[in-house]
Order: structure tokens, then C-alpha cells, then sequence
């Protein structure tokens, strides 16, 4: 799986790829990276298949373990476009990037 680092995969996102937050629903609302999308790995099993095959995703979690797992599970039913990014949401608010809803 590749791993990305927050200013990459911000450059990803503006070009389309997917940021799929796999935290729980309270940690998502204290903070995450704009243009992320819930998806919580407690029902990732029951909810992934909503996910397009052919588009480039981008897995973020805290700091990057549960993401990982997500990742490697995309990986494992077929997807072959997935990265993790590395350090999580943690180094994207450590790195000055959006979060919330801003732009």
C-alpha cells in the first residue's frame, strides 16, 4: 500500500482521489481534514462496498494504524488504488492543513 504524507495527499485530493476517515463518529467531529468523508472502522466491513473501485483512496485515521488496516482490507476485496496517509490526522493539523469544513 503507499503511504502518503499530508501535503501529498491533499495534492491528491484536489485532483479527485477520495479521503475516507475510518475514526468514530466523536473523534471525526472534534477534528478532521477538510474533504473527508466518514467512515468509521467499527462498520467499515458493512459499508465499503459504497466506495467506487476506479477512483484513487485515501485512508486517514488519528495517526495512521487503523487507516492502514482499512486500507489493506480495500486491498484485499479487489480495490487497487488505495494509500494510507502517513501520521494521520495528527500530521495534518500538525502540518497547518484545512480541517473542518474549511477551503
Amino acid at each position: 500500500m503507499n503511504e502518503l504524507n499530508p501535503k501529498d495527499a491533499q495534492a491528491r485530493l484536489q485532483q479527485g482521489a477520495l479521503l475516507i476517515d475510518v475514526r468514530e463518529p466523536n473523534e471525526y467531529d472534534e477534528v478532521h481534514a477538510t474533504g473527508a468523508q466518514l467512515m468509521p472502522l467499527s462498520d467499515f466491513q458493512n459499508s465499503y462496498a459504497s466506495l467506487p473501485r476506479d477512483a484513487e483512496i485515501i485512508m486517514i485515521c488519528r495517526s495512521g494504524a487503523r487507516s492502514e488496516r482499512a486500507g489493506q482490507f480495500l486491498i484485499d476485496q479487489g480495490y487497487g488504488n488505495v494509500s494510507n496517509l502517513t501520521g494521520g490526522t495528527m500530521a495534518w493539523v500538525q502540518d497547518g492543513l484545512p480541517t473542518g469544513d474549511d477551503k
